[in-house]
């Protein structure tokens, strides 16, 4: 085995304090979003009574469920093994890390009153999932943050695989209950799955994978390092794979919900006749998020093209939010059946009609912002601490 090598990234380069620049601008655009909503109150958001969870919960899910799968290339080295993935360990931890901060950012941010968050902290209804998942999260910065000790400090070396085997379990469990969020939400019929916490998991993976390969691209594109063509098919194939399991779970999400016949009013309004919703599931999910991408990686045309594999991750994660924002935007939009089975007197508050939601431009910089705030982490961290091996190119034994 040779050594590896792992060193800060250079500042020297224009491309880093540009692209740092870009950032810190884009989060100001985010923090003076955040003050307009807060000062005004979300009556200037898109969201209302029927939809109380708008495009920034869109984007903190969408951070939260990619967080626990960008640390998958780092439990593939300590766990299963993976000699070609364990030199990647430390920029998975981290990105998983600064991908969950910039969720949970954006989810406190749009509170609307972030102090309250105190009260969630004190006071705890463990009937609720959302209970849960305050030391879901926690936990996960502190087991995730030890695992990176054990990663760059030889006195932890001997904690090395117990903790991560403790994270790999525990980012499981993170994402089994963002899941189960909406799994344990009866009352709205396209949440109301028990399928909903693994398909989270396998989303996950996906997200966060293609995450990752951004992410790493960019660094060693920044700062002049070589990556080896083996390790980049190697991250495309276990990319192709997750993709594939996605569609595969949504596949058998949509065709149980078509076998209850209690579902068919959502399945039809998703699949069917849901305007922009069903849009966003058939072009946004299905061909931007899964059928181009395993295009991309599987075509012999592309079997040697970079920018093939970049492309593929980036249109993953254009189609991972559309299916988050049909998840949590569309199943709000249907109506709510508040008495399965039963004829009942219907006011005109809204019974029987699609909700409408139309996101407005502070929610749009506010979630982004967080994509931002979580980039600038890993590359601050990445900047400060040696997280990069020098260089990934391929071992001479392959």
């Amino acid at each position: 085995m040779e050594k590896i090598n792992y060193r800060e990234l250079g500042c020297e380069s224009p491309r880093f304090w540009t692209g740092m620049g870009v950032m810190a601008f884009l989060i100001l655009l985010a923090l003076v979003s955040v003050y307009h909503m807060e000062h005004n109150g979300h009556y200037v958001t898109g969201m209302t009574n029927q939809i109380v969870w708008g495009l920034p919960h869109v984007f903190a899910i969408f951070l939260i469920v990619a967080a626990s799968g960008a640390l998958n290339v780092a439990s593939i080295g300590s766990v299963f093994g993976g000699p070609m993935y364990k030199p990647l360990g430390r920029f998975s931890s981290i990105l998983a890390i600064a991908l969950l901060a910039g969720g949970l950012m954006v989810l406190v941010l749009d509170l609307g009153r972030p102090d309250r968050l105190i009260i969630a902290m004190t006071k705890y209804n463990f009937k609720s999932i959302f209970a849960w998942n305050i030391y879901l999260y926690t936990g996960f910065f502190v087991i995730v943050g030890f695992y990176l000790w054990a990663m760059i400090d030889r006195k932890g070396k001997a904690l090395y695989r117990p903790l991560g085997i403790t994270a790999f379990l525990w980012r499981l469990a993170l994402t089994t209950g963002t899941g189960s969020i909406f799994g344990f939400l009866v009352a709205r019929e396209a949440y109301d799955a028990a399928i909903m916490a693994p398909m989270f998991i396998i989303m996950s993976f996906s997200y966060g994978l293609a995450f990752f390969i951004i992410t790493l691209m960019a660094a060693y594109w920044w700062d002049d390092r070589k990556i080896g063509d083996v390790r980049i098919a190697k991250l495309r194939n276990l990319l192709g794979v997750f993709v594939a399991a996605v569609l595969y779970f949504a596949t058998v999400y949509h065709l149980s919900n078509l076998y209850i016949t209690q579902h068919h009013g959502i399945e039809n309004f998703i699949l069917l006749e849901g305007g922009v919703y069903t849009k966003m599931f058939w072009i946004g999910q299905v061909l931007i998020g899964g059928v181009i991408p395993l295009f991309l990686i599987y075509s012999p045309a592309f079997s040697a093209s970079r920018f093939a594999v970049m492309a593929a991750s980036v249109l993953v994660l254009v189609g991972g939010f559309f299916q988050i924002y049909v998840i949590v935007i569309g199943g709000q939009a249907f109506p709510m059946t508040l008495f399965p089975g039963k004829e009942v007197v219907e006011s005109s508050f809204f019974d029987g009609m699609v909700n409408s939601y139309v996101p407005t431009l502070p929610e749009a910089m506010l979630g982004f912002g967080g994509v931002v705030v979580a980039m600038t982490i890993v590359a601050v961290a990445a900047r400060m601490f040696p997280m990069l091996p020098d260089s990934l190119e391929d071992p001479d034994s392959i």
